[in-house]
C-alpha cells in the first residue's frame, strides 16, 4: 500500500503548505480536476490510499510540508508529565513549559495536516457515486468516514471548537473554512462517521481502517463523552474479535502488524516517501534536533515502580549523556543490549509503524467503561481485563479492586509515549491537578487555558476576523 505512487496527490495538489488560505481544497495543479479524474472504482481507490498517505505525513525537515502524525508527540506527550526536550531548545520547548505561542510552527503543521486528511477523506466521499459495485462503495465510505472521524477526534480534543468541513469546498467558501463550530457538533459528526464505519467494514486490515478500529475509536469517543454503556459494549466486541496480547511486550513494537495491533500507521524503512523521522528525533542529535520527547524524571519513577517487565522496553538511559532518558519504543537503530535490531540503515528514514490503537488500550478502556466515572470497581469483567494487561507485564498478583488512580497509573505505564497520557489526564478529570503539580515542580508555566492549544496565527489572519482564538493566547 505504502509504495503506491498516488497520482491524485499530484492532480489535486493536495500536499500544500498550511500557510495557503485554500488548503482545505487546493487549486488543481493541472487541467484535471477531481470531478473529471474520478470515473471508476480503481481511480477512487487511489484517493482511498491517499488518505493514509496524509496520516503518514511527509518525512522531511521542510517547514512547508505536512508532517501529520510524526509531529503528534509534541502536542500530546510533551504537554503531559511524560516527556520533554533534552535541552529546552527552540519552539519545541514551548510545549513542555506550557508557553505555546499561536505562531508555533508545529501547532500550525498539525492543524494543517489533519485538515488536509479531512480533505482527502471528503474527496473519497464526494466520488462514491462513480463506483458501480455497492460493496466496494460501502467499504470505501466506511474507510473515509473512519479517517475523517479519526482526524476530527484529534483536532477537537487539541483545539476545542473548530471549523466543520464535511464535504469538498471551494476556496471561496471562507465562511465554512474559518467559522468555529461547537465541539458537541463536531462530536456528532465523529459518532455518525464511526457508526457508519462499524457497519460497513470488516477486520481485513491493520494499517487501514477496520471494524475493530472503528469500534475501538468510537469507544474512546464515548468515554470522552461519558457514554459508558455504549463504550463497554464496543470494547467487548473488540475483545471478542480475535486480537491477542503479544506474549513479549517488546514484540508489540518490533513485530509489526502483530496480533495485538488494531490500527497502525504504516511506514517502510529507507524510502524517502514512506519512512518516518520521529524515531530519530527521540535520539541524541541524530535528527534535526538535539533530542526531543526525552523521558521525564516523573515518568521514569512511575515506570520503575509500576512498569514490571515493560520498563526495560519503555525507556533507557541515554547512551551518550548521563542523567538523560530516551524512549525505547520505536527505536530506529536498535539496541543490542535489549535484543532490538535496527529497522533501517538510516535512522532518519525509519520504518517503525506508529500504533494508534492496540488491544491493551481497549482492555483498559473496558475497565474505564465499567467503572463509569466511579472512584473504584470490583466488577469481575473489569478485574479480568485489568489482570490480563498486568499479567503480561509480569505483575501476576491477583487484583481484587481497581481504583480510578490504579487505572490511570496502569494506562500511563502500559501506554507510555504512545500519545495517550495527555488525553487520559483530561478524560479522567485529572489534568488540572497533575499538570499544575508537575509544572510547579519543574518551574514551568501551566495554567488551565493550556489544556487547549492555540489555533495557528496564520489561520486567524487568513480568517479576517471570522476565526477566533482560544482564551489565553
Amino acid at each position: 500500500m505504502k509504495q503506491i505512487k498516488i497520482i491524485v496527490l499530484l492532480l489535486l495538489g493536495v500536499a500544500v503548505s498550511s500557510c495557503e488560505s485554500d488548503y482545505l481544497e487546493p487549486v488543481p495543479s493541472s487541467g484535471t480536476t477531481a470531478d473529471s479524474y474520478f470515473s471508476d472504482a480503481d481511480e477512487v481507490y487511489t484517493a482511498v490510499i491517499n488518505m493514509y498517505d496524509g496520516i503518514q505525513g511527509t518525512n522531511s525537515t521542510d517547514t512547508d510540508d505536512n508532517h501529520s502524525v510524526m509531529y503528534e508527540f509534541y502536542l500530546t506527550e510533551m504537554r503531559s508529565d511524560n516527556t520533554r526536550t533534552k535541552s529546552s531548545e527552540g519552539e519545541s520547548a514551548q510545549f513542555e513549559s506550557y508557553n505555546v505561542q499561536a505562531t508555533n510552527g508545529i501547532v500550525k503543521d498539525y492543524y494543517s495536516s489533519f485538515y488536509n486528511i479531512i480533505y482527502r477523506a471528503n474527496v473519497v466521499l464526494d466520488n462514491l457515486d462513480v463506483i458501480e459495485d455497492a460493496g466496494i462503495s460501502s467499504a470505501y465510505e466506511g474507510e473515509a468516514k473512519f479517517v475523517r472521524a479519526y482526524a476530527y477526534f484529534n483536532l477537537v480534543r487539541l483545539y476545542g471548537d473548530i471549523p466543520l468541513i464535511d464535504r469538498v469546498i471551494s476556496p471561496l467558501e471562507t465562511d465554512v473554512q474559518f467559522t468555529r463550530v461547537a465541539s458537541a457538533t463536531i462530536y456528532e459528526l465523529i459518532v455518525s462517521d464511526l457508526l457508519t464505519a462499524v457497519e460497513t467494514l470488516d477486520n481485513t486490515y491493520r494499517t487501514r481502517a477496520s471494524r475493530a478500529a472503528a469500534q475501538g475509536l468510537l469507544a474512546k469517543v464515548y468515554l470522552t463523552l461519558g457514554n459508558y454503556t455504549q463504550a463497554r459494549s464496543l470494547c467487548e466486541d473488540v475483545i471478542g474479535s480475535g486480537y491477542e496480547l503479544e506474549d513479549n511486550f517488546k514484540d508489540v513494537f518490533y513485530n509489526e502488524t502483530n496480533s495485538e495491533v488494531i490500527f497502525s500507521v504504516g511506514y517502510i524503512s529507507d524510502l524517502d516517501g514512506d519512512s518516518q523521522n520521529f524515531s530519530a528525533e527521540w535520539l541524541n542529535a541524530v535528527g534535526r534536533t538535539s533530542g526531543v520527547n526525552y523521558v521525564t524524571d516523573e515518568a521514569v519513577a512511575a515506570l520503575d515502580l509500576l512498569g514490571g517487565n515493560r520498563t526495560a522496553y519503555s525507556y533507557r538511559p541515554d547512551p551518550s549523556q548521563a542523567g538523560q532518558y530516551q524512549v525505547v519504543k520505536y527505536l530506529p537503530n536498535g539496541d543490542e543490549d535489549l535484543g532490538i535490531d535496527p529497522v533501517s540503515s538510516d535512522p532518519t528514514l525509519a520504518g517503525n509503524d506508529w500504533i494508534v490503537l492496540r488491544l491493551a488500550d481497549v482492555l483498559l478502556m473496558h475497565v474505564e467503561a465499567i467503572m463509569a466515572g466511579a472512584d473504584q470497581t470490583n466488577d469481575a469483567d473489569a478485574l479480568a481485563s485489568f489482570q490480563k494487561v498486568r499479567d503480561r507485564a509480569g505483575l501476576t498478583e491477583t487484583v481484587g479492586l481497581i481504583t480510578k488512580q490504579d487505572l490511570l497509573d496502569e494506562r500511563r505505564v502500559e501506554l507510555a509515549f504512545e500519545n495517550q497520557r495527555f488525553f487520559d489526564l483530561v478524560r479522567f478529570g485529572q489534568a488540572e491537578s497533575v499538570l499544575s503539580a508537575f509544572s510547579a515542580a519543574n518551574n514551568y508555566g501551566y495554567s488551565s487555558s493550556d489544556l487547549l492549544l492555540p489555533l495557528p496565527q496564520n489561520e486567524i489572519n487568513l480568517g479576517k476576523g471570522v476565526l477566533t482564538q482560544n482564551p489565553g493566547y
